[in-house]
């Protein structure tokens, strides 16, 4: 079959690694499924895949890909949940110390057909098209997750979304214009904050810029080179929401400011199933729809990476079948 892939680690030149061709038919084990895919999106979870990063040296290749929509045998229109469990576990997913992601020890979406636990494969609103539901399984997921689970906002307060273009940003965007909040970001150039506006925010600011005032709640996914300015940005007893640091991870604490003030700093990675069943409905029945920066084909995956190592994105970037 025709899949994307990785074909060995390459910390320094992850593009290196990156591989267009034939690929085996995955088999389905018992109680998996079979999915013909239609739209996957570009993540930077896939950046990471091809430097190495959450994936052993004997994983490899590696199909890429972590969320995508398609079809099941029956006909049946899914969205994959990428958060695959230990099936003795029996909490919560994300909680689960033997969890994966697709493409950290399973062969991703990125490619004719994929196999996922039954449960993984969750169904696709009639309202959403492919490409729409490409996007819910990681970075969307990721999002509400963020602000709905873990930030305990309630509409009407400030929230600061670090950096306006990428596909967890712009989902927090959406999200909490959708829900209520103030929704101000910071962003790099004029054209990604002028994208941010485009897509609901009340109040754009260069990155590091004073804000004319504090806010409730900071939304991180960067780390390092927005750090001390998100600590900054918080009334007391205000929290930052993080879920990546794609500048570093070794920003300065500032645990100074961090107990004086009495601020919260929480930590959120991806989401449950029944997180993504309730986001597929919310975005059914708020009309909110992700925002696609650009929609390939398969064939033409090496420019979608390349245009998210170099931070060219604006809004998910989705590979089509």
């Amino acid at each position: 079959m025709f899949a994307v892939y990785a074909a060995e680690p390459s910390p320094q030149d992850p593009l290196a690694a990156l591989r267009i061709g034939e690929r085996p038919e995955p088999v389905a084990p018992e109680g998996w499924v079979r999915v013909s895919v239609r739209a996957a999106s570009l993540n930077m979870h896939d950046l990471w895949t091809l430097r190495g990063v959450g994936i052993k040296p004997d994983q490899f290749p590696m199909t890429l890909g972590c969320d995508g929509a398609g079809v099941l045998e029956d006909g049946t229109e899914v969205v994959l949940h990428s958060v695959i469990g230990d099936p003795s576990w029996s909490g919560e997913e994300t909680l689960d110390p033997k969890r994966t992601l697709l493409t950290e020890k399973h062969q991703g979406s990125f490619a004719d057909t994929i196999v996922v636990p039954a449960r993984n494969a969750l169904p696709k609103p009639a309202a959403l098209s492919f490409a729409e539901g490409a996007c819910m399984g990681t970075a969307w997921l990721t999002a509400y997750r963020m602000l709905f689970v873990k930030s305990g906002l309630r509409p009407g307060q400030t929230m600061l979304v670090q950096g306006a273009s990428g596909g967890v940003s712009t989902a927090l965007i959406q999200l909490g214009r959708a829900a209520g909040y103030r929704v101000w970001v910071t962003g790099r150039s004029e054209e990604k904050r002028a994208l941010a506006e485009e897509l609901g925010a009340h109040a754009t600011f260069e990155s590091g810029a004073r804000l004319p005032e504090r806010v409730d709640a900071v939304f991180e996914t960067v780390g390092k080179a927005t750090w001390s300015h998100s600590m900054k940005a918080l009334k007391p007893g205000g929290i930052i929401v993080i879920s990546g640091s794609t500048s570093g991870p070794d920003a300065d604490a500032e645990l100074n400011r961090l107990f004086f003030l009495q601020l919260r700093v929480v930590g959120s990675t991806m989401g449950t199933r029944e997180e993504l069943a309730d986001l597929l409905r919310f975005c059914e029945i708020s009309g909110v729809r992700p925002k696609i920066g650009a929609e390939l084909p398969l064939e033409r995956a090496e420019e979608g990476f390349r245009a998210m190592l170099d931070g060219e994105t604006a809004g998910k970037i989705v590979f089509t079948r």
